[in-house]
């Protein structure tokens, strides 16, 4: 069960990066493995990177919140899911695009914040994180490579609703950790 919720995590969490491939690569004249891949590379890479990140931050603070751990997780994801959601019914404008490797950066910490905040809730939970950045990483790799080259059919249906469904996943996961924490009973 564990191992399918860091997948649903994963799948969550790559709607962004997938949001800005697929727009990316409707952008591009004609999306080639080498454009794919360096996308694909950043955006993965740091989707891997910061949820490791806020772990370790997280493990910093464990001892002096462990019993506000759950709510503090709920939290990060609730707030997470809400500013996905939120970004959705806005209907702010897609963000810019290019091969540029400093805008590449930029938007890869951009798309990657969140799993920081997911990170910093596994670290609150007492959850190991290498397992879950990987799998974090290596679906964002995969949805960002084929996001380039589904850009342009794929670009009108689905748009910004990837982050509507990202940011309703967090949140009933978020849910679902109070559920597992005994909150409702």
């Amino acid at each position: 069960m564990i191992m399918i919720d860091d997948f649903i995590i994963a799948i969550a969490l790559a709607m962004d990066a997938l949001t800005v491939s697929v727009s990316g690569g409707a952008a591009l004249n004609k999306p080639t493995l080498k454009k794919a891949l360096l996308v694909a590379s950043y955006f993965g890479f740091f989707q891997f990177f910061m949820p490791i990140l806020g772990w370790y931050g997280g493990m910093f603070f464990n001892n002096v919140i462990d019993s506000y751990d759950h709510w503090i997780a709920f939290g990060l994801l609730i707030i997470v899911g809400g500013k996905m959601i939120w970004e959705f019914f806005k209907n702010i404008e897609e963000k810019a695009f290019s091969l540029n490797h400093k805008l590449l950066l930029v938007l890869s910490i951009a798309t990657s914040i969140d799993a920081l905040g997911v990170g910093l809730s596994y670290a609150f939970l007492n959850k190991s994180i290498m397992t879950p950045a990987i799998i974090i990483g290596v679906v964002t790799f995969v949805f960002s490579t084929v996001g380039v080259y589904l850009g342009k059919t794929l670009k009108k249906v689905l748009g910004g609703k990837a982050e509507l469904v990202g940011g309703i996943i967090l949140i009933a996961i978020g849910i679902n950790i109070l559920i597992n924490h005994g909150v409702f009973k």
